[in-house]
Formats: C-alpha cells, sequence, structure tokens
C-alpha cells in the first residue's frame, strides 16, 4: 500500500491476496462510477497497488498501467502477478506523496482505502498535488476513503479470518485526538506442520469530506464528485451510512 511502520506488508505482503480475498467488491463500484470515462482511458495508474489487481484488471480493459507502491515485498509480489497475467502494467516502487510517472496518464485509482494510510493529516494535499502531476490534463483521480464512523464502529470489532497457509486476527480501535484509526495484527503463517507467529500494526488517517474536497481544489482538480459508499456496497450487512466514499475528481483543463 503506502506509508507505514517500516515493518509492516512484508510478511503479509506476501499472502495479502490469500488473507484478503474478498477485495473483488470494489470491481462493481469502480465500473459503475467510470462507465462512461474508461470508454476515454488509454493509460492509468493505481496509487497504493499493493499486488495489482487492480491495474491488472484495467490492463485487460486495454488500459496500459502503471502500478505504484512504497513496499518493496508488494512491488515484487506485483512484478510476479503482472509477469503471470501478461500484460501491460510497469510496476514501480514511489511514496504517493511524492511518486512521479514516466508519462502522464489519464487515469489514477487508489482503492481499498490506501489513501488513509499517509502518516500524517496535512499529507493529504501532497497526494492530491501529486496525482494532479500525474495526469493529463481532463484526467481523473478515482479513490475511495474510510471515514471516523467506520473507525469507531468497525474498527474495534475483533475478526479472524482463517486461509489454508495463513491465519489472521485483527483487532482496533480509533483515537479521536489524533483522528486516526489503528489496528494490532497477529498472523499465523504455515511452514510445514508448524505455524510461525507474525505481528503487525497499521494506522490510517481520518479525514471529513469537506477535508477532501478542500485538498482536491487546492491541488487543482474540478468537477468533484463524492458518494457515500452505501449507494454501491448495499450488500455489504457491516457498512453504514458515512463509513465509506468514493471520490472522482478531474484535472481542472
Amino acid at each position: 500500500m503506502t506509508v507505514k511502520h517500516p515493518a509492516s506488508y512484508q510478511w503479509l505482503a506476501e499472502h495479502y491476496d490469500e488473507i484478503f480475498s474478498f477485495r473483488s467488491w470494489m470491481a462493481p463500484a469502480r465500473e459503475r462510477i467510470l462507465e462512461s470515462i474508461l470508454l476515454r482511458v488509454r493509460t492509468g495508474c493505481d496509487l497504493g497497488c499493493g499486488t495489482a489487481s487492480t491495474a491488472i484488471e484495467l490492463a485487460r480493459d486495454g488500459v496500459r498501467m502503471y502500478a505504484v507502491d512504497l513496499s518493496a515485498v508488494m512491488c515484487r509480489k506485483a512484478k510476479e502477478k503482472v509477469a503471470r497475467a501478461g500484460v501491460p502494467v510497469t510496476v514501480l516502487r514511489a511514496d504517493m506523496r511524492t511518486f512521479r510517472l514516466p508519462t502522464p496518464v489519464d487515469l489514477v485509482t487508489c482503492e481499498f482505502d490506501a489513501i488513509n494510510h499517509v502518516p500524517l493529516k496535512g499529507d493529504l494535499v501532497r497526494v492530491c498535488k501529486s496525482v494532479a502531476r500525474a495526469l493529463n490534463p481532463g484526467g481523473h483521480f478515482f479513490f475511495d476513503v474510510n471515514h471516523e464512523p467506520a473507525f469507531a464502529d468497525v474498527w474495534p470489532l475483533t475478526w479472524w479470518i482463517d486461509r489454508p497457509s495463513v491465519a489472521v486476527t485483527m483487532h482496533g480501535g480509533y483515537d479521536k485526538r489524533r483522528a486516526r484509526g489503528w489496528v494490532e495484527m497477529e498472523g499465523f503463517v504455515r511452514e510445514g506442520k508448524l505455524w510461525r507467529r507474525h505481528h503487525d500494526y497499521i494506522e490510517e488517517v481520518c479525514w471529513t469530506v469537506a477535508e477532501i474536497r478542500a485538498a482536491l481544489t487546492a491541488a487543482g482538480f474540478d468537477r468533484i464528485k463524492i458518494w457515500d459508499a452505501m449507494k454501491f456496497l448495499h450488500h455489504d450487512k457491516g457498512l453504514k451510512r458515512g463509513h465509506r466514499s468514493f471520490c472522482l475528481a478531474r484535472r481542472a483543463v
């Protein structure tokens, strides 16, 4: 994804696709929001790409993609998956606050609350400015973001994910004073007949819709649209109004 504790997304990255196999819920929302835009998109970039799932999906639809992530392990896993898929995706290791692409693109995506992972609340403007620099005039920035109600309602819960070669328990909370959600992850990875235990700690920064609009405007975006995720993810029983937003903005021409 992007900036976290230095030890984060190392053991987790090795098993990311297996642990978070439910990530396919994002695709229908993306397709609905970008339906008219994708017809004109020739080049794109997925920011905080993880193992490049989104970049590969878009590349299969004919978009020449870049996939950007700060985690070295994520980038390695992304390159391996891109090679197996045989699609035109270039994987780059970079910080979403300062990344630069070899050529500007028509679309930048940043999914699965990757944008919440920057370390400082003020970093949102830096991300938006870097995205604007990476886009052609009239290009679009699509992302989703977690809000305070999600951190307060969902993150304090305890979650257990059990897969054939890895099991993970997650429990966290929300620090209102610091405007940050946090989660402690205990992972158990199968090694032959034994299981090796791993620990990870991840934080996410919280922004309001007003702060998101302000950051996008300051970075030179117009035609800013923000939808409550309930509009697209009504099948998710744990999701409530105000938990998450989908955002789409155009770099001003």
